[in-house]
């Protein structure tokens, strides 16, 4: 085995699609508790939701 096959991999994380942008995101350590509530990929897409 060469070092390149010992790399970590992220084991499968769920995703979601961002309703402004359109672009697949996935699951962050930072909204373990709170993955349901979350529906935009940024705080950019977040805040553009309101002017469209």
């Amino acid at each position: 085995m060469d070092a390149h096959s010992l790399t970590h991999q992220k084991p499968h994380l769920p995703g979601k699609l961002c309703p402004v942008c359109q672009r697949p995101f996935i699951w962050r350590k930072k909204w373990k508790d709170c993955w349901e509530e979350v529906k935009y990929c940024s705080e950019r897409c977040r805040r553009q939701r309101r002017q469209n």
